[in-house]
């Protein structure tokens, strides 16, 4: 009885030992499978025909069209709109303010800004006329900016800011950097002192 109880015990054990050196065997990781899945992933979300809206405490400020976006979700999310843009920005009544349009637009939604370039054309309902290569839009601010060459055209002007400018997105209040062109100053706008 004693013989059959120890032969039990060796086989059990010997079992014990085969399955865990298959379980051993088993367990080994393809470095190609454990780098598949603990690399970084960017996500990207494609839109085609786009209209977006932008409200700000519950007021209307802007509508945005697009043929085409993406969004990718990394350390940064971004949407890239990489084949033009056109957006409305709108006053408190909901009247178109100004408009600007660009081949390529960026969107950085944790700064809420976006950074347009190739072509920027900027125009309020006056008729004035912002061109430049590369342009920064503050939503907060609700501001435009940039240190590249910038040209104004309008009914009563022609300016061009050689390092930039910054500008309300009205185009109503408007700071060159550096600006040249011919300028018409009304009798009377300066002071003496």
């Amino acid at each position: 009885m004693i013989k059959t109880g120890l032969k039990n015990i060796i086989k059990k054990t010997l079992a014990v030992l085969v399955m865990g050196c298959f379980f051993l065997v088993a367990c080994e990781n393809d470095p190609a499978v454990v780098k598949a899945w603990t690399e970084k992933k960017v996500l990207i979300e494609v839109g085609k025909n786009i209209e977006s809206y932008l409200s700000q405490g519950g007021a209307m400020k802007a509508k945005l069209l697009s043929p085409l976006m993406y969004r990718y979700e990394t350390d940064t999310v971004y949407t890239e709109f990489p084949k033009t843009l056109h957006v409305d920005f709108y006053d408190d009544s909901v009247k178109v303010e100004s408009w600007l349009t660009a081949m390529y637009g960026k969107y950085f939604e944790n700064l809420n800004k976006v950074y347009l370039k190739d072509s920027v054309t900027v125009i309020n309902r006056e008729g004035d006329t912002l061109r430049c290569p590369e342009l920064w839009w503050d939503q907060n601010l609700q501001k435009f900016y940039t240190d590249k060459p910038a040209r104004l055209d309008g009914k009563d002007k022609h300016i061009t800011g050689n390092q930039g400018l910054d500008a309300t997105q009205d185009l109503k209040v408007i700071t060159f950097k550096f600006p040249t062109g011919p300028f018409q100053i009304k009798e009377g706008a300066f002071t003496q002192q």
